[in-house]
């Protein structure tokens, strides 16, 4: 029997970049079906438990309770290089973090759907709460967006700028 030409065909389809697409095509049906807000909305659940569930990766690698904040900003940074994204800490206080990216793990396949980056802003909003009480999640720019990279400002303690600030709140149970 003839080995089948489809087997020897060149094509970018592999499990990664399957995935991604079909999140990304899960999102933007459901931003057309009931909107944008609605769909920022669904994603920030699923960003919820990915941060649960991240969370206790690490808490658990590391055999603690709570991270502290130097290993909250550790652990951002880690878990995006490791799902392939390119995210350091640009700044550093007890107030906030300021984070950079140059690559989004869903690829190019991000831009023009925004509301993705609520799973960002949700699994650093509930690793941040959960474990110093407090979360404000800014996402000063996105590649989602057209931005050439992700500036996101983390804020760990409620001051005057983090109130002007415009993002979204967390509360932990510290």
């Amino acid at each position: 029997m003839e080995e089948s030409p489809v087997k020897n065909l060149s094509i970018p389809l592999e499990r990664d970049i399957f995935f991604r697409k079909l999140i990304r095509e899960l999102a933007r049906t459901l931003e057309d079906v009931v909107g944008y807000h609605e769909t920022m909305g669904y994603i920030s659940l699923v960003g919820q438990k990915m941060g649960e569930w991240i969370n206790e990766l690490y808490t658990t690698g590391l055999g603690v309770k709570r991270l502290s904040q130097e290993q909250v900003g550790e652990v951002l940074v880690d878990l995006k290089k490791r799902i392939y994204g390119e995210f350091t800490l640009e700044a550093f206080s007890d107030q906030k973090m300021i984070l950079s990216n140059r690559s989004c793990p869903f690829g190019k396949l991000v831009v023009g759907c925004p509301s993705m980056c609520m799973m960002t802003s949700n699994v650093f909003g509930y690793i941040t709460a959960k474990n110093l009480g407090y979360a404000k999640v800014c996402l000063d720019k996105t590649i989602a967006r057209g931005d050439r990279g992700c500036h996101i400002t983390v804020f760990t303690k409620l001051t005057p700028e983090c109130e002007e600030a415009k993002g979204r709140e967390y509360f932990g149970d510290v």
